[in-house]
């Protein structure tokens, strides 16, 4: 359990190899899912990425972009990039493990068909090693 102080408006999260702290605000919003149709560029591997409203992640790297508390509001501070860590299947349906290379914070998503599957098995492979 995370233990916050008095004057502790949110959580910090730290990576002590890397000195970078993160800071995410934590307010009183809903957890309802807010739709962005939003266009991008990786910025890990160049990919142009055309949105449709629930994209979270390069279909073609797989990386992400820690930008969200909750999905779609663009409220956390960090923007640091999301290594895609882990690949599981549950319910069968695919999800990967996004980790922060900032500060740490893991999230899960599904795996869409529009994403390279040569890519889900590399990052598969690579946890077997």
């Amino acid at each position: 359990m995370l233990g916050l102080g008095p004057s502790d408006s949110g959580f910090e999260s730290r990576r002590s190899d890397k000195k970078t702290f993160c800071r995410i605000q934590l307010h009183k919003m809903s957890e309802q899912f807010i739709k962005k149709v939003e266009d991008f560029t990786c910025e890990k591997c160049g990919f142009q990425v055309k949105g449709g409203g629930f994209t979270n992640h390069c279909p073609e790297c797989l990386w992400s972009k820690h930008v969200d508390i909750h999905p779609g509001d663009r409220a956390a501070t960090c923007s640091g990039l999301m290594e895609p860590v882990a690949i599981e299947t549950k319910n069968r349906e695919e999800r990967v493990t996004h980790q922060c290379i900032r500060c740490g914070y893991s999230k899960k998503n599904k795996i869409e068909k529009e994403d390279s599957y040569e890519r889900v098995i590399e990052v598969s492979k690579k946890l077997q090693e």
